[in-house]
């Protein structure tokens, strides 16, 4: 069994596909890479395409559904999973109506006159039923991957676990302004690197076909002066 630090290895992950083919949703425990949510406990809902994207662990978290890496999640231990019922914050009770308040003159006794008895009734103020904020569903990750193999730039995107579009090509200028939008120096240097090696592939093959060339027009001049 994977421990919390260590993600999926591939036996389990091998295992969460058999178990999902069952009709089972194995419960996995969100590693340190997971970031703020590590410890938390969700549901494997599907697998989708490694080869479309690294996040192809579709876990159900509370109410979303969102994509992540074998590295992000590991196999959560028995018994684990078990929510703790969240308090219920009390509905404040509604204020009790004030009792009347007397303003009396105590008489002398001297006094052979009575006063009068005024009576201030206080109104209670209506009270407020408290309304418990209802925090709409948000929509599922978006997820955008800029991937390079093969001397090619492709981009794909995808929504919790649908697919919004497959890897498709882009042209390197384009590629260099996506990655510009990132601020990581290390992001940046990697891409340099590879764009420099591509130019470098370039320019030698370039030097071939204009050596290539050369060969072919000094041919076709021996050719013309042979006429």
């Amino acid at each position: 069994m994977g421990a919390a630090g260590q993600g999926l290895s591939t036996d389990e992950v091998q295992s969460i596909r058999e178990a999902l083919a069952a009709g089972r949703k194995p419960k996995v425990v969100f590693t340190a890479s997971a970031g703020q949510i590590a410890g938390q406990v969700g549901q494997v809902v599907q697998l989708t395409d490694p080869e479309v994207s690294d996040e192809y662990v579709v876990v159900r978290f509370g109410r979303d559904e969102l994509p992540f890496s074998p590295a992000d999640v590991a196999v959560a231990p028995r018994g684990a999973g078990r929510r703790v019922a969240e308090p219920e914050t009390p509905e404040p009770q509604p204020a009790a109506p004030a009792e009347p308040e007397f303003v009396l003159d105590r008489v002398p006794q001297q006094r052979q006159e009575e006063p009068k008895v005024e009576t201030v009734e206080a109104k209670p103020a209506p009270a407020r039923k408290a309304v418990k904020a209802v925090k709409p569903k948000g929509p599922a990750g978006l997820t955008v991957t800029l991937a390079y193999a093969d001397g090619e730039w492709t981009v794909a995107a995808q929504q919790g676990s649908k697919s919004l579009a497959k890897p498709y090509v882009v042209k390197p200028a384009e590629a260099l302004r996506m990655v510009a939008l990132v601020d990581v120096p290390g992001v940046h240097e990697a891409v340099e690197q590879i764009m420099a090696a591509e130019r470098a592939e370039a320019e030698q093959q370039a030097e071939k076909l204009r050596a290539e060339l050369a060969e072919i027009e000094a041919r076709l001049a021996e050719l013309r002066e042979a006429r």
